[in-house]
């Protein structure tokens, strides 16, 4: 219900930050929104049905006033530029993406259309210049997913202080890819643990990477932050139970899925600016030049402590 609550709220700040929506409302106006996620429709669900909630709160009924054009990319980073070149052909009034490869496709192909965005580490991703003033059509929160990789290692060592190999799960399509390796490698050497990177770069990688942990049986898993693997993280814990191994994912999500732990961003505590901060912005006259939020808040789950700890 939380994550439903979130993006009500993301919804909440787009309309109210693009020009286009901010503006009084022609009569008989229907607006086009293109909604595009890296992940499958199905465990991106409960966005896209927050997302429609958020949107009849706010006076826009599909069928109505407003139309949506969804678009999955089903944990393929390699789709992407097809469907954002048929989102862009049908020239919507917004385009709201998730995850950092899903924002740079929709970058690469406007400069024009007003673009909210949803991703961890946006700067070192390349989606922005900068937190302060990124300018352009894009606008959008940092999640701080990737940024918290390090973190996740740390409490992954302390409820296994024993563990010495770890492996670490990376997506080198995802753009920080490189920046998750140079922070992680220096977390582990401060660690004293051996990390060895295993690559998936698109879901049918996954069965094979933990069929090959299952024989090199490594001594616990981190999952780098990664759009793909919020995607298959049922089949990432299905998998870890499976082989026995313990496996750290990066979204809370994880948990709820039957996996051990989780340590990443709670985007009801990330997103609590945007009332306040989208009432003043939509009296701009072009978008807006500063991030959403771009304030760290995160939670830890383990299926053995109490949900509501938080770090």
């Amino acid at each position: 219900m939380k994550a439903r609550a979130v993006t009500s709220v993301i919804l909440a700040a787009v309309v109210f930050t693009t020009p286009r929506f901010s503006d009084a409302q022609p009569a008989g106006q229907i607006w086009r929104i293109g909604f595009i996620s890296s992940l499958t429709s199905a465990t991106a669900n409960y966005q896209a049905e927050g997302f429609m909630r958020g949107l009849r709160e706010l006076g826009y009924v599909e069928g109505r006033n407003i139309v949506i054009e969804y678009r999955w990319a089903e944990g393929d980073y390699n789709r992407l530029p097809r469907l954002v070149k048929e989102l862009v052909g049908l020239n919507p009034d917004l385009i709201l993406c998730g995850g950092p490869p899903a924002a740079l496709a929709v970058k690469a192909a406007t400069k024009t259309i007003p673009v909210v965005f949803i991703a961890g580490n946006p700067v070192g991703a390349g989606i922005v210049p900068g937190l302060a003033k990124h300018g352009g059509n894009l606008t959008g929160f940092d999640v701080f997913a990737e940024e918290l990789d390090a973190k996740r290692l740390e409490l992954l060592k302390e409820a296994l202080p024993k563990a010495a190999r770890v492996a670490l799960l990376l997506n080198p399509e995802n753009p920080p890819a490189s920046q998750q390796q140079n922070r992680t490698v220096a977390a582990a050497e401060a660690l004293g643990v051996r990390p060895r990177f295993i690559e998936a770069r698109r879901p049918s990688d996954i069965d094979t990477v933990f069929a090959g942990m299952a024989r090199d049986r490594p001594d616990a898993v981190l999952v780098l932050g990664d759009p793909m693997f919020n995607s298959e993280r049922g089949r990432i814990a299905g998998l870890s139970l499976r082989i026995r191994v313990p496996v750290i994912h990066w979204v809370r999500d994880f948990t709820d899925a039957g996996g051990l732990m989780s340590y990443g961003p709670d985007l009801g505590r990330c997103i609590s600016a945007p009332p306040s901060t989208s009432t003043r912005s939509s009296k701009a006259q072009s978008p807006p030049t500063s991030l959403l939020s771009s304030r760290p808040s995160s939670s830890w789950q383990s299926i053995s402590r109490p949900p509501e700890r938080s770090a």
